[in-house]
């Protein structure tokens, strides 16, 4: 089927993330030391970030016991992931929701304080997109406003057709408030065998219900939409199981399962570094 529908995420996929994220990186290490009395560079930051980085383990960002993206993706995951096997070394904040809340709340804090950083040819794949006169809508974790702010500052041409949907919570593994036969049908998990041990989660309601109100606004489909990201977990797993076509915006620590993953939809499946690249896509 023709693509009408393009859905993009935002943080790492048209942003720099690690530029980006490194205000991020340094608010959130100064607030934990506040939070534990102690400075946590002192403390051996460094030398877990250093494991975890170079480490073979399936290391990744836990939700409610299970694990739903990898830790090393970008410098939010990743400073998250450092902060608990931190906690867990210097054998303090033991209670795991206690620490889970408070992790939450520094992460808030810190994303406030993130820079603006567009790839190079952000702008110039954006304007393309609206060009076509299709349906455009970014979907993303972070907050709408902040993500409205920065587009608005990179002022593409036809900015003011750029729907964004923040918060969408791609992390969740829950139901949606309002269950139906499509996601009902969806697998609880799917396996990249070969490459990755453990299950990749699919049933992540929050995040359905952006692409399901997207859908029903623009009379689009799951089959008639082209979905890109930069971590295939949180972006493009549940998309793909629901039949649309995905373009993986590949970063520079991109991990093997998520190669054979994106090799594994065939012709569903793209792969490159460079936004221009879902510009093709949208040709059939």
């Amino acid at each position: 089927m023709a693509i009408r529908c393009v859905v993009l995420d935002f943080d790492g996929t048209f942003t720099d993330v690690a530029a980006e994220g490194a205000p991020f990186v340094q608010h959130f290490r100064g607030r934990l030391s506040e939070e534990l009395g102690r400075d946590v560079m002192e403390a051996g930051w460094a030398q877990v970030e250093e494991q975890v980085v170079t480490s073979n383990e399936e290391h990744g960002w836990e939700v409610g016991g299970r694990i739903v993206a990898p830790a090393t993706a970008d410098p939010y995951l990743l400073s998250n992931f450092v902060a608990r096997r931190l906690c867990e070394r210097l054998g303090v904040m033991r209670d795991e929701a206690e620490r889970a809340a408070l992790l939450d709340r520094l992460y808030r804090e810190a994303y406030a304080q993130v820079g603006m950083a567009f790839k190079p040819e952000a702008k110039e794949v954006l304007e393309a997109l609206l060009d076509t006169g299709l349906s455009i809508h970014v979907v993303t974790n972070a907050h709408t406003d902040t993500v409205e702010a920065k587009l608005t500052k990179l002022a593409p041409r036809g900015r003011e057709r750029l729907r964004v949907s923040g918060d969408a919570r791609k992390f969740l593994i829950e139901s949606p408030a309002t269950s139906d036969a499509v996601f009902d049908a969806l697998p609880e998990t799917m396996r990249v065998e070969g490459a990755l041990v453990r299950p990749i989660f699919l049933r992540r309601g929050r995040y359905y219900e952006a692409l399901r109100r997207i859908w029903n606004e623009t009379d689009t489909s799951p089959e008639t939409t082209l979905v890109a990201g930069d971590i295939f977990e949180l972006d493009l797993a549940m998309p793909a199981a629901l039949g649309a076509s995905v373009q993986f915006v590949a970063r520079t620590n991109t991990l093997e399962y998520e190669r054979r993953a994106i090799a594994s939809l065939g012709a569903r499946g793209g792969m490159d570094p460079s936004l221009r690249a879902i510009l093709p896509r949208l040709r059939g």
